[in-house]
């Protein structure tokens, strides 16, 4: 199954994240980035980095913990307009730089562990990031889907477009 979704016409939107659900308890990711994989893989483990482009602009971001290397915890919290605060939580399982991450991801306030597997891959200078996120239960991937995920997804890379042209 592949999800997509509707643009209005205000946003500007160079690209979008193709988002397939491969199995009952799978969310594939997959965006290209116009940058080496080496700035890619750095603006997500950078918690300076990270907290400038991932989710909405509306959200502030901030990260209470970042340990960047297996067995390493890291956890953060966006901040909404009204004061709102969604926190995500984990651990990362393994680090391999700059090809790989895995890690969990704790959704707080909806139930389960996924496990998050982002693979860096560069063709010609630009870079394809590839997340395979497996979740517990059919019925958590499906609420993972129904939170507007994909829509924050989407604007984060916006701003990871961004900022990438200006770091490296």
């Amino acid at each position: 199954m592949v999800i997509h979704g509707s643009m209005k016409s205000s946003q500007v939107t160079a690209k979008r994240a193709l988002i397939t659900t491969p199995n009952d308890t799978e969310i594939r990711v997959e965006r290209t980035f116009d940058a080496p994989r080496d700035a890619v893989f750095r603006a997500y483990t950078d918690p300076k980095l990270l907290a400038q482009w991932m989710g909405p602009r509306k959200y502030k971001m901030t990260i209470e913990r970042m340990e960047v290397r297996p067995g390493g915890r890291w956890h953060f919290t966006h901040i909404d307009t009204d004061g709102t605060k969604y926190g995500f939580h984990g651990e990362f399982r393994e680090v391999v730089r700059p090809e790989r991450i895995v890690q969990t991801w704790n959704f707080e306030g909806m139930p389960g562990e996924s496990l998050q597997t982002a693979l860096f891959q560069e063709h010609n200078g630009r870079t394809t990031v590839t997340s395979i996120v497996k979740f517990e239960r059919k019925e958590h991937r499906d609420g993972m889907l129904a939170s507007g995920m994909e829509s924050g997804m989407n604007e984060g890379y916006d701003r990871l477009d961004e900022l990438l042209r200006t770091i490296h």
